[in-house]
């Protein structure tokens, strides 16, 4: 693939945006990539994937203009159907997504940002829905997502002015769940960028989850998405028939065999390696 990187570190797996020169702008090849890049990850042996995008500069800014400015209504709708395709796809694949926003996160990246499970962003991240200023509305998912996480009033708020904002307010309003910094010494100089340090916790974070039941990890993402979805006494009968399916598997034996051991004798705890069954 031309502009999509993938790479796999044990049980996580890493998907790059690399169309660097164009600030990591989606155009119909880079979604056609990423689709094809989601449908290659080995589910057996890939617990959490991290989304990132290449460069010091941008996540991904946003849709490409250059390709949308002469599409008919026609070929408008069937673009937005595309990257809602692929978004999708991501906020339902199987196994957790984390976003790792360095730059950039406007219109489209923003939305690919918002339809992975967790967000989080170096400190000079910068978001917004800037399309009302193009002549559009924000075409994939930008007008659900958004208000799902932060709100409706604050949702049309950003999305009706078009304005950008920094990653403290982001994570003032919920947007993400946390802001990297680079590490500076006592001088004041940086001896680890903020992007650096942004996939280094990217990865700590995906390394967590890889640790757990991954079983019982999807089950959970499942019962949040779909409940979401749902009236509360429909969420939690879904939330049972998940919580009922981890029973009888390996991992379920495992984790409960070893807490008991635990219980009985603090000397015979020891890490569960899960096995996916």
């Amino acid at each position: 693939m031309d502009y999509v990187l993938y790479e796999q570190k044990d049980a996580i797996g890493i998907i790059t945006i690399n169309r660097e020169k164009a600030l990591n702008a989606l155009n119909s090849q880079v979604l056609d990539e990423l689709n094809e890049a989601f449908d290659a990850v080995d589910l057996n042996t890939v617990r959490c994937l991290i989304l990132t995008g290449a460069g010091e500069k941008s996540f991904v800014a946003g849709a490409d203009i250059g390709e949308m400015s002469t599409l008919t209504k026609a070929e408008g709708e069937s673009f937005g159907k595309k990257g809602n395709d692929v978004f999708r796809k991501i906020e339902t694949f199987p196994i957790p997504v984390i976003a790792a926003i360095n730059g950039f996160a406007l219109g489209g990246g923003c939305e690919i940002s918002m339809s992975c499970d967790i967000r989080i962003c170096s400190e000079n991240a910068m978001f917004g829905q800037p399309e009302v200023g193009l002549g559009i509305t924000p075409g994939f998912g930008g007008t659900q997502r958004l208000a799902r996480l932060v709100g409706a009033g604050m949702a049309k708020q950003l999305i009706y002015t078009a304005r950008n904002i920094k990653a403290d307010e982001a994570y003032r309003i919920g947007l993400v769940n946390d802001v990297i910094k680079a590490t500076v010494d006592e001088a004041g100089n940086i001896t680890v960028s903020a992007k650096d340090n942004l996939m280094a916790a990217a990865e700590k974070m995906a390394g967590t989850i890889a640790k757990n039941a991954p079983i019982a990890v999807r089950n959970c993402k499942k019962a949040i998405n779909d409940g979401l979805e749902a009236d509360m006494d429909k969420a939690i009968v879904i939330e049972e028939k998940l919580f009922g399916d981890c029973f009888e598997t390996e991992d379920q034996k495992a984790g409960m065999g070893n807490f008991l051991k635990k219980k009985d004798d603090p000397t015979k705890v020891k890490v569960v390696d899960f096995k996916n069954c």
